[in-house]
């Protein structure tokens, strides 16, 4: 039997909650076409943002596979440059010389362990805290550590992290949100206090996962390209703005330092340090699968004991209570969920055909993650009443439509027709 936690009160001015116009933040959503077509490759549709297909009817993720997979990629160059790059980067001395954000998963986990073992490295591995630990992933955070591995564990300000959590919910129609600003921020903080000029990331997910691809051919990104890529248009600074106008902050609690690690640092001092991030994907090919084998192997983790509630997997993204309602938001606003997220993924690296993504993000995509759900609630201190009321606010009419009295995406990925023209939905 798991932990359970107890959360106080938001202690929420009501008033001033109750007299705000509640506006969606989501620049994403209005930008979304209002026809809804699938790849012809994998099952992805054209409502994730920032997803194109071709004239062919194929997405940018499945393009991008068809060349790091099918030769379109000199992965023996990108060795080299790995290699150049590091050697420049290398601590003589024992000190830390390279930073590795991540929760200890399979991914983060495979990109230590291999900058450490096989390229002589000294890897400092920062870890923005989940919401709410599940005990496999606090397991797997401290078997990673016991193989060898210099670790720093973050703590935001617990009761202002569930406030921001709240207000990303309402606003964002993602509580997950404050989980991705420190995750993108804190290893910059972090190797900028400590001097250490070099960060490795795990994957691009706009690559890898279909999103924009302005940064395809680089092995980097900038923090200012953040709002656009991560934040759906609005960063932080929006959302305690407008928190504090809804109530659930007072002007008081954003005027603390509580949010530093929220926000990369300056880029003057990200150009004093001469700081750099990368994408290990850009040098290494990347398949998630092969990483659970890698990390199982080398740093002892291990896949949860039952498969993840909304999708057909167990090892991928199961440190945190609250990140199956990450998925279930997505599904609401664009209307694919967590199967189709991994089923793509599988279908571009050969495991599974495409008919076999369709059964399983039509038996999977739609399941509610219920296992959690009550500390989803006292999380974000809201009612079960509420929080469908949100839901429903966030499901678009070209998506959804009600049928006697009950919600149903109005088209769902099925199969190519016998012609082999394009995939079919159902209505």
């Amino acid at each position: 039997m798991e932990i359970r936690y107890k959360f106080p009160k938001l202690n929420i001015d009501e008033k001033k909650y109750k007299g705000y116009e509640h506006l969606t933040l989501d620049k994403q959503m209005e930008l979304l076409p209002k026809k809804i077509k699938f790849c012809k490759k994998c099952i992805i549709s054209n409502q994730r943002p920032r997803t194109e297909f071709d004239e062919d009817g194929v997405c940018n993720a499945c393009r991008y596979a068809e060349l790091k997979f099918e030769g379109g990629i000199d992965w023996k160059g990108r060795e080299e440059e790995l290699v150049e790059l590091l050697d420049k980067y290398r601590s003589k001395n024992g000190n830390w010389d390279v930073v590795v954000p991540g929760s200890a998963g399979k991914d983060s986990a495979t990109v230590a362990h291999q900058l450490k073992a096989r390229y002589g490295m000294h890897p400092f591995h920062v870890t923005w805290a989940p919401f709410i630990y599940t005990d496999i992933g606090w397991q797997n955070y401290f078997n990673m550590v016991q193989h060898g591995f210099d670790s720093l564990l973050a703590w935001p300000n617990g009761l202002l992290h569930r406030k921001l959590a709240r207000v990303a919910f309402e606003l964002k129609g993602d509580p997950w949100e404050p989980f991705t600003f420190g995750q993108k921020a804190y290893a910059y903080n972090i190797a900028n206090k400590f001097k250490i000029p070099l960060i490795f990331y795990g994957e691009s997910g706009e690559i890898e996962y279909g999103g924009s691809f302005k940064n395809w051919d680089k092995s980097h990104e900038s923090p200012a390209d953040w709002d656009e890529l991560y934040f759906k248009g609005a960063g932080i600074d929006i959302l305690l703005e407008e928190g504090v106008k809804m109530g659930i902050f007072t002007k008081d609690e954003i005027k603390d330092n509580c949010f530093d690690f929220y926000k990369a640092p300056s880029l003057e001092e990200i150009q004093n340090l001469g700081l750099t991030m990368h994408w290990w994907s850009y040098y290494k090919l990347w398949v998630p699968q092969e990483n659970f084998y890698y990390a199982a192997k080398n740093t002892g983790f291990e896949a949860d004991h039952m498969r993840t509630e909304s999708t057909y997997t167990k090892s991928f993204s199961i440190d945190d209570r609250l990140d199956p309602f990450h998925w279930y938001l997505a599904y609401i606003k664009f209307g694919y969920g967590r199967a189709t997220r991994e089923a793509c993924s599988d279908i571009r690296c050969g495991h599974i055909t495409r008919e076999e993504g369709v059964y399983l993000a039509n038996r999977y995509d739609h399941e509610f993650p219920q296992k959690y759900f009550n500390d989803f609630l006292n999380y974000l201190d809201i009612t079960e009443s509420h929080f469908w009321e949100i839901i429903d606010k966030y499901r678009l009419p070209h998506i959804w439509m009600q049928v006697d009295g009950k919600w149903k995406r109005r088209i769902i990925v099925s199969n190519y027709s016998l012609d082999g023209e394009e995939p079919v939905g159902h209505e």
